[in-house]
C-alpha cells in the first residue's frame, strides 16, 4: 500500500516565498497545491507536481474569493493550508475548516498578525524597542506638528473596503511639501507616523512547536530593491543577540502564537534594534533559512498535522548570503532613477551599485534556483522585472 502523502494547499500562487515553500514541502515528502489569482501566471506554475487552483483576486470580489477558496477546499480536501502572504492569512483566517489545520496564527493572532498598531503595543510588552509612533485616523488626520522626516504606513497590513481586499500604502517625507505630495497615494484608513530612521534592516524567524519557538534564525539585508525602502534584494545571514531573541520569545508566547513567524527589526546607526513589524506568515527571504538548513515551512507543517519533524534543525548553520536575481536587477534601475524623497540620505553611488552587484562570493546563494529546474529561476527572473515594468508594488 502507497502511504499517505499530506497535501497541503498553499496560496497566493504570486506570493514571494511560494517556492521557496513549495519545495520544502515537497522535500519532506508532503503534496502541495496553490491557489492563484485568476488571470495572473506566477513562477510557481514551473515547480513540477505543483497543481494550481484559480480563484476570484479578491481586490476583484472578496465575497467571491472566499465562495471559491470553499468550494477549493472541499474539492481537493486537504490536510492542511498554508497561507503565504497576508491576503490570504486575511482571508484564511476568515474561513472555517472541518477537517484541514491552518499552518498559522489563529484568527484572534492572524488579526495582530494583520495589525500593525497592535503589534507595536505587544512589541513593547515584550521588551522590544519601538519607535516613538501617532496612530491617526487617516490621511486628513495629519497635523503639522510633525518632527521631519517621518514615516507615515499603514497601520493594517490589509482591509477589506466594501467588497475589496486593498493593501494601503505609506510613504517616506522630508517636510510638508513632501507629505502634500504623497497624501493623495496614502491609505483612507489608520495610519502611523513615525520618525525616519537610517539604519539597516534585520529580520528574526521561527515557528512554533509544543516547546514553545523553535529553531530561531536571523538575517541582516545587504540592499532594498528600492533604498527608499522595501523588501531586499540580498541579505546574509546573522547570529541573534540574546536580547533580541529573549524579547522576540516572550512576544511569540505573550501572542500564544502558531505557525511561523518573523520579526522585522531595524538597526540604526548607534547600533540600536526598533521593532517595526511581525510578520505572520512566510517572509519573502525564506532561501537564505532554507539555504542554511532551516526548514521552516516544512516544520511548521509537520508539527500543525501531528508528524514528526525531520530534517532536524542545523546545530552550526552555514553562513550565507542569498540573493534574488530579478530584484538585484530592480535595485539598479531604482539606483538609476535617484531617490524620490529629501529625506534618504546615502543614496548609493552608481558604479559602486554596479560593482556590488557584480562581486560574487562563495557563500552566495540565490533564491529560487534548483539545478533540476533552472526554468523556474529564469520565469521568476522575467515576472519579478515584468511586474517592476508594469509599476507594480515589490511584494514582502
Amino acid at each position: 500500500m502507497t502511504p499517505h502523502r499530506p497535501t497541503v494547499l498553499v496560496g497566493f500562487a504570486q506570493a514571494f516565498a511560494a517556492i521557496e515553500a513549495a519545495w520544502s514541502l515537497q522535500e519532506a515528502g508532503m503534496q502541495v497545491i496553490a491557489f492563484a489569482r485568476r488571470g495572473t501566471r506566477s513562477a510557481l506554475r514551473r515547480v513540477r507536481d505543483v497543481h494550481i487552483h484559480e480563484v476570484t483576486p479578491p481586490e476583484e470580489s472578496v465575497e467571491q474569493c472566499l465562495a471559491d477558496l470553499r468550494m477549493l477546499v472541499e474539492r481537493v480536501d486537504p490536510d492542511a493550508v498554508l497561507p503565504l502572504d497576508d491576503a490570504a492569512l486575511w482571508l484564511t483566517s476568515c474561513m472555517v475548516f472541518d477537517r484541514a489545520v491552518v499552518i498559522g496564527p489563529s484568527p484572534d493572532s492572524a488579526a495582530v498578525a494583520l495589525d500593525k498598531n497592535a503589534q507595536i503595543t505587544a512589541a513593547q510588552a515584550a521588551g522590544l524597542l519601538v519607535p516613538p509612533t501617532r496612530l491617526v485616523r487617516s490621511a486628513a488626520d495629519l497635523t503639522d506638528d510633525l518632527t521631519w522626516p517621518v514615516v507615515v504606513k499603514p497601520a493594517e497590513a490589509v482591509r477589506a473596503d466594501g467588497d475589496h481586499l486593498v493593501r494601503p500604502r505609506g510613504s517616506i517625507a522630508a517636510d510638508r511639501a513632501e507629505l502634500d505630495e504623497a497624501r493623495s497615494g496614502l491609505s483612507d484608513g489608520p495610519l502611523l507616523v513615525q520618525p525616519y530612521l537610517h539604519g539597516t534592516g534585520e529580520g528574526v524567524f521561527g515557528y512554533v512547536d509544543d516547546d514553545g519557538v523553535a529553531a530561531i534564525s536571523a538575517h541582516r539585508r545587504v540592499r532594498m530593491v528600492n533604498p527608499h525602502g522595501s523588501a531586499s534584494s540580498a541579505c546574509t545571514s546573522i547570529d541573534v543577540a540574546p536580547e533580541i531573541e529573549r524579547a522576540v520569545r516572550r512576544l511569540i508566547s505573550d501572542l500564544d502564537w502558531r505557525g511561523l513567524f518573523m520579526v522585522e527589526l531595524l538597526r540604526d546607526e548607534d547600533g540600536t534594534a526598533w521593532f517595526m513589524e511581525l510578520n505572520g506568515r512566510a517572509w519573502g527571504s525564506l532561501a537564505l533559512a532554507r539555504r542554511r538548513g532551516f526548514e521552516y515551512p516544512a516544520w511548521a507543517a509537520q508539527f500543525a498535522m501531528g508528524l514528526p519533524q525531520e530534517p532536524p534543525a542545523p546545530a552550526a548553520p552555514a553562513s550565507v548570503t542569498a540573493r534574488h536575481l530579478g530584484r538585484e536587477i530592480a535595485h539598479l534601475l531604482f539606483v538609476l532613477r535617484g531617490p524620490r524623497s529629501q529625506a534618504v540620505a546615502g543614496w548609493p553611488g552608481t558604479w559602486a551599485t554596479v560593482r556590488d552587484l557584480l562581486r560574487v562570493s562563495p557563500g552566495d546563494r540565490l533564491y529560487n534556483w534548483n539545478a533540476h529546474r533552472p526554468s523556474v529561476l529564469v520565469s521568476d527572473t522575467i515576472g519579478t522585472l515584468a511586474e517592476l515594468v508594469a509599476g507594480r508594488r515589490v511584494k514582502r
